[in-house]
């Protein structure tokens, strides 16, 4: 009889819950919907009318002693839930770095701009909120073009606060891929923590873009064995990064401690209650030991409470702060993983059993693979049998103290410390990137030479670098200088054509010695800025359509030039970076492009050729091998994310004025016999 209204008042407690949460859920959607929507629209409109502006946050200053700053482009808010996106977070920035963390959920507003939280008083870790007119839900569709120009215009603000430098970019959501790898300067990491295509709630369009994100990522960092079978042999740059635990959290009795009411044993689990959670496995549980409390800890988001509704020992906690988590792990008698068995979960290495083990707890899972890897601290089952048999002898035997000291000591050698220091021992080795040959031919003007060749030093970042410099006889010191120049290095190569043999001809011997997956022809009379070559070489490699790529400039005759003005390099490098972070990804198509500097890979130098060199001297020789890669179907593009600086026409300059001229005329003509008329190239205004 007891027992009997003991039951019925438990379901008349589940009954007042189920419908206490129907009407607060109700309550929140009205709220939301014809409340806070009207408030956040006149808010909108009224901000539109503002400039954005960073606001006055203390912020670390960068060291290139603390290596890299990170940005984390997370899979989740930084306040739901703490697990790998915030621990990896707290321990880089532990490291000394700056770490921005790009929250999945975005501040509705239609300006580019950001809103930043200070996550702690160090000045090296913060939550970012990037602005988003419309705001979406990261995991079921890509952003659009709308979405993509106002994210990158976000995150060219956020650097700018910043002052961006060297930077990792670990992406942990295919929908960050194409904001981030627009960002200079960086090494685009894909951290894939799950099986995306195992999720019920992504588009087809997430699926192709984490596929472009697998394949034109710097590197890959993965949870599970599972994962880098499937996903990792996909990329030669890889390592296998498992999850880990807060040890000196997890591992320490709290104060107080959950307690059943009536004084059950105590099978438990925490963590989300979704699609891969086996609802059955767990009213298995509960029929097996009806004197035990089944005690489940999570957001429910696939009504298990309702399907286990007349289960009277089965209690849903709900989602509970991180803080608070021991108190409900340390009543456990039991911790269990009662997953389906599936691809989602095949892939996944389990943070809560770090977590559950970090106490000493016994824990009982299904078999997945990553199982493995905990050895025999967690007793793995194959079938329901064994399950509730494993949790049986764990109920009804006196705990190993040999089992729990290892456990223990398992979970300890598993920290967030110790992967962020193999994340960034493997991400900051930036010679991982393919191999760029930069070739400068050289006529005279030793001053520029010099100047130009110290920026390609300064400002490229890339180590993996061959630098070919080509003279065309000069006559000023220049060759005696690039003999001591090339001297002694491997990376530097001098060829001394002894005379001048012309733009075409000089540019085809530095191509022909050549060993790069990507060339870049620069002229001497040139500056570039940090980040160039990221940018130039990362849209060649994030398109394989495009067949050419330039960047904008101060100095030309046609639409790569931008107003600009300044008096110096310096503060041309300001300027220039006001400019280009405005346009971070943005690609202008051209029929021409003027190769005071251009980037194209080798398989369009095997593909077109070699430059025309019966243009002799020069002019039009470049407009000539636009025509020949356009002819293939492949794309002329200016980047107008770069800059570099251009005196413009340095070398010809010296030449007589008629002499110039003729040459002009001459090459036009042998130009339009090969292509018909020539239309003179054009500026355009820009923003």
């Amino acid at each position: 009889m007891i027992l009997t209204m003991v039951y019925k008042n438990n379901n008349a407690n589940k009954l007042m819950f189920v419908i206490k949460k129907e009407i607060k859920s109700t309550s929140r959607w009205v709220w939301r919907k014809f409340v806070v929507r009207n408030v956040l629209k006149i808010r909108k409109i009224t901000l539109s009318f503002f400039r954005f502006s960073p606001k006055d946050i203390y912020l670390s200053a960068a060291s290139t002693n603390d290596g890299p700053d990170y940005f984390l482009f997370g899979v989740i808010n930084w306040h739901f839930r703490y697990q790998r996106p915030q621990q990896l977070s707290s321990s880089l920035s532990a490291l000394g770095r700056r770490v921005f963390y790009i929250s999945s959920d975005f501040y509705e507003d239609a300006r580019p701009g950001f809103s930043c939280e200070p996550l702690d008083d160090s000045g090296k870790l913060f939550q970012i909120k990037l602005f988003l007119n419309n705001p979406k839900v990261i995991y079921h569709n890509a952003p659009d073009e709308t979405d993509l120009k106002q994210l990158r215009a976000g995150i060219g603000q956020l650097l700018k606060w910043v002052e961006g430098r060297a930077s990792v970019s670990l992406i942990q959501h295919p929908f960050w891929f194409d904001i981030a790898r627009v960002i200079p300067k960086t090494t685009v990491v894909y951290d894939c923590i799950d099986y995306h295509d195992g999720f019920g709630n992504n588009s087809s369009q997430i699926i192709d873009l984490e596929n472009r994100t697998i394949e034109h990522s710097d590197a890959l960092v993965l949870t599970s064995e599972w994962l880098n079978d499937f996903i990792g042999r996909r990329h030669s740059n890889k390592m296998v990064i498992r999850n880990a635990c807060d040890f000196q959290f997890f591992s320490k009795r709290p104060g107080v401690v959950y307690r059943d009411r009536f004084d059950r044993k105590i099978i438990g689990y925490f963590g989300a209650i979704a699609s891969w959670f086996d609802v059955d496995l767990v009213r298995h549980v509960s029929e097996a030991f009806p004197d035990c409390c089944i005690l489940l800890i999570g957001a429910d988001t696939v009504a298990a409470g309702a399907k286990l509704f007349e289960r009277g020992n089965v209690e849903f906690v709900g989602e509970v702060e991180y803080s608070r988590l021991t108190e409900y792990l340390y009543s456990f008698d039991v911790a269990i993983l009662p997953f389906k068995v599936l691809p989602l979960t095949l892939a996944t290495n389990p943070v809560k059993v770090y977590e559950y083990l970090s106490s000493g707890c016994p824990v009982v899972s299904v078999d997945l693979p990553e199982m493995r890897f905990f050895d025999d601290c967690v007793d793995v089952v194959t079938n329901v049998p064994q399950f509730i048999e494993r949790i049986a002898e764990k109920l009804n035997r006196s705990e190993d103290e040999g089992l729990i000291v290892k456990r223990k000591a398992f979970a300890e050698a598993q920290t967030w410390e110790s992967r962020a220091r193999d994340l960034a021992g493997f991400v900051e080795k930036w010679g991982a990137r393919p191999k760029v040959s930069v070739i400068v031919v050289a006529y005279n003007n030793i001053a520029l030479t010099k100047a130009c060749l110290d920026s390609i030093d300064s400002h490229s970042g890339w180590d993996n670098l061959e630098l070919i410099v080509v003279d065309n006889g000069s006559t000023d010191g220049t060759v005696d200088f690039l003999g001591d120049w090339s001297a002694n290095s491997d990376r530097r190569l001098f060829i001394n054509n002894g005379e001048n043999l012309g733009f075409s001809a000089a540019n085809n011997i530095g191509l022909s010695h050549a060993s790069g997956e990507f060339f870049v022809l620069l002229n001497n009379d040139t500056y570039v800025t940090p980040g160039w070559l990221h940018g130039l070489i990362g849209h060649l490699m994030n398109d394989d359509s495009l067949g050419l790529v330039g960047p904008v400039t101060n100095n030309i005759g046609n639409e790569a030039k931008i107003k600009i003005d300044y008096s110096s390099m310096d503060e041309m490098m300001v300027k220039s970076n006001d400019f280009t972070i405005r346009h971070l990804g943005d690609l202008l198509y051209l029929n021409n492009l003027a190769f005071f500097c251009v980037a194209f890979p080798r398989r369009v130098f095997d593909l077109v050729g070699g430059m025309d060199e019966s243009f002799g001297l020069g002019f039009f020789e470049d407009d000539d091998y636009c025509r020949r890669v356009a002819s293939h179907g492949l794309k002329i593009a200016c980047a107008q994310d770069v800059f570099v600086h251009h005196h413009l026409s340095a070398s010809f300059m010296k030449m007589d004025r008629d002499e110039r001229r003729q040459l002009f005329a001459d090459n036009k003509a042998r130009f339009e016999k090969k292509w018909g008329r020539w239309d003179a190239h054009k500026t355009i205004k820009r923003g």
